[in-house]
């Protein structure tokens, strides 16, 4: 077997094997680049519809006629003869003597990839925001504390000396934040404001 047989053989392993792995997804083709006329040698995955022994591409040729060209083009756009958009990686495999004898071509379906991209962008979007910042995690009396510390702050007052209306309004906020379900939240609230149990339910009436 030749050497230029030999690699040829090898990189047909290398194409099922990836064409394989994405089933409906990726097209994986190998062209032997000494017959432009016939070059498909191997193809997995038939998403262009083409078959062993069909002809080179343009770049296949383009590659033939040129020893300078690239050995690996990645990532470009291409398209399928359906019109469907495809990403592609083209492979120039050299012999020893520097000359290119095949070509492994990837082509990538992205349109599958693009409709599920827009599927998890829908997914991912938020209507209106809701009426106030709602938080997901657990909250505690340490968060509990530090809030009724703040609204006293901004009123010019320490927790124990706001007056009766406004620790009544801090309640019921704190109510309507949940903040009220939390464990001890009530005892809490009676030592940080200095008031007592039924207070706090009166103010929740």
């Amino acid at each position: 077997m030749t050497e230029d047989e030999l690699l040829l053989r090898e990189a047909e392993k290398i194409a099922q094997a990836v064409g394989r792995m994405f089933p409906g997804l990726c097209e994986v083709v190998l062209h032997d680049l000494r017959d432009p006329a016939h070059a498909v040698r191997a193809i997995e995955g038939g998403l262009s519809g083409r078959a062993v022994g069909d002809p080179a591409t343009e770049l296949g040729l383009a590659r033939i006629a040129d020893p300078g060209f690239p050995d690996v083009l990645q990532n470009y756009p291409n398209r399928f003869p359906d019109g469907r958009p495809a990403k592609s990686t083209s492979i120039g495999l050299r012999n020893s003597a520097g000359e290119y004898i095949a070509a492994l071509c990837l082509n990538l379906d992205v349109s599958l990839l693009g409709s599920a991209a827009r599927a998890l962008t829908r997914l991912a979007r938020a209507d209106e925001p809701a009426p106030l910042t709602e938080s997901l995690r657990a909250r505690t009396t340490g968060e509990l504390r530090a809030l009724v510390e703040d609204y006293a702050t901004e009123r010019g007052h320490t927790p124990r000396s706001l007056p009766g209306a406004a620790k009544k309004d801090l309640v019921r906020t704190l109510r309507e934040r949940g903040f009220l379900e939390v464990k001890n939240a009530v005892p809490t609230l009676t030592d940080v404001l200095g008031i007592s149990r039924a207070s706090v339910y009166n103010y929740l009436r």
